[in-house]
């Protein structure tokens, strides 16, 4: 089948109102999930049990349960004890949460990859956990984690098309909107597929060049 063009550049705009939202979920949530983060990675790398049972569990309980899952415990269960959302936050926070498990163990890998020398170096300087997770180890596990991040951003990217399915008008509800209107559905997804492909290819090339720029370890000039 063909794609009809004057059909194609008829719904393009309406799509990108969508995209706009599609950015905005992912970005948010991509920025809360740094923010978590970043808090419980020094806890989970300094501190000993029983105090890091409660972040392991968190990380472990986000990484081993679906997303989907877990919007519709905040969109459609936290109501039941008076905690409401609006579909746009409830999205968000969904996706934030999630991803700020994924950012975590991310940044716990690349700490890990530090040499050990840099934590004796910084302790023979009179530096405590906190100087030295702040003003050693955090930068250099930024510059090594972001290849990573971006691809945990381009998973973002992805995954908020689930908030589509509690009504938040994203790209992917948009299509939906139009393949209602119109029931020209190979058309319409085909066309959704390839504004988030469009996306994702540009995020990634971001990553390789940023990695090329920073030239971090492993990275191959493709």
């Amino acid at each position: 089948m063909i794609i009809d063009l004057s059909f194609f550049l008829s719904i393009i705009p309406y799509l990108l109102e969508g995209v706009k939202i599609t950015l905005e979920v992912s970005l948010i949530s991509f920025i809360i999930g740094f923010i978590v983060s970043s808090i419980i990675t020094p806890v989970r790398i300094f501190l000993k049990m029983p105090f890091t049972l409660p972040i392991n569990t968190y990380v472990e309980l986000i990484r081993g349960t679906p997303v989907l899952v877990q919007l519709f415990i905040i969109y459609f269960g936290l109501p039941s004890i008076g905690i409401y959302f609006d579909p746009l936050w409830a999205g968000i926070i969904a996706l934030g949460i999630n991803s700020g498990a994924y950012q975590a163990e991310i940044f716990r890998s690349s700490i890990k990859s530090i040499p050990e020398s840099q934590y004796l170096s910084a302790e023979s300087l009179g530096m405590n956990n906190l100087q030295i997770y702040r003003y050693v180890i955090f930068p250099q596990a930024i510059r090594i984690a972001i290849p990573a991040l971006i691809n945990e951003l381009v998973t973002l990217v992805k995954e908020s098309s689930l908030v589509s399915i509690i009504g938040v008008a994203d790209l992917m509800r948009k299509g939906e909107y139009i393949v209602a209107s119109t029931f020209r559905a190979f058309e319409v997804y085909l066309i959704v597929a390839a504004i988030y492909f469009i996306m994702c290819y540009i995020l990634s090339s971001m990553s390789h060049r940023i990695e090329a720029l920073l030239k971090i370890p492993g990275y191959e000039r493709s």
